[in-house]
């Protein structure tokens, strides 16, 4: 359903559950910033209404999501650490060339959150079916649906907005240059790292 070329290896699990403070750490600033990109839309296109619409509700949800992950961390003992640079998200970045066409600019960003969605789906699964940690495992199944429809809205704006025909052979380019980057990642114990 997701799209993408190159699944994660389950060992990144392993990673990731061997640093439960980082990873929650790293989870918690993946929701605050999708929050932002959402408000971000918001600010940049709101000659969109629908768009603005459904982007308010998903900033609203990112930060519930983020309010869920403070939670683990706090009983667990552990505090939100400093926010990390996410390298995947700025080589992901990288793929569309700059444009002044505001049509253009806004596939490519809904494109990229929709990429950056559906990775983190695909992340939150191979962890609910890899770490030891039950509530950890319970967590993460039941944030895998919610990315999964964070991924479609994105994808069915892109395609609302652009045309179905142009915007799945961007999609497609992007699904190719994203198994290349993603074959760099999985070593750390980030959602994206």
């Amino acid at each position: 359903m997701l799209g993408l070329r190159l699944p994660t290896d389950p060992r990144w699990a392993d990673i990731a559950s061997q640093n439960i403070e980082e990873i929650l750490t790293d989870h918690a600033y993946c929701e605050q910033k999708a929050a932002s990109t959402a408000i971000s839309l918001i600010v940049s296109f709101p000659e969109y209404p629908e768009l603005v619409a459904e982007m308010a509700a998903l900033a609203r949800e990112e930060m519930a999501h983020f309010e869920q992950v403070h939670k683990r961390i706090l009983e667990r003992g552990l505090k939100l650490g400093r926010e990390r640079k996410d390298e995947y998200v700025a080589r992901i970045n990288q793929f569309f060339p700059k444009t002044g066409d505001r049509l253009e600019r806004l596939l490519q960003r809904l494109l990229i959150a929709a990429l950056i969605e559906a990775r983190s789906c695909e992340r939150f699964k191979v962890l609910s079916e890899n770490i030891q940690d039950e509530d950890l495992a319970r967590f993460y199944r039941g944030l895998m649906a919610s990315e999964a429809g964070h991924y479609t809205t994105f994808l069915t704006f892109a395609r609302k907005y652009g045309g179905r025909e142009r915007v799945d052979a961007m999609w497609q380019a992007l699904l190719d240059f994203e198994a290349e980057v993603i074959r760099d990642f999985g070593k750390k114990e980030h959602i994206h790292g």
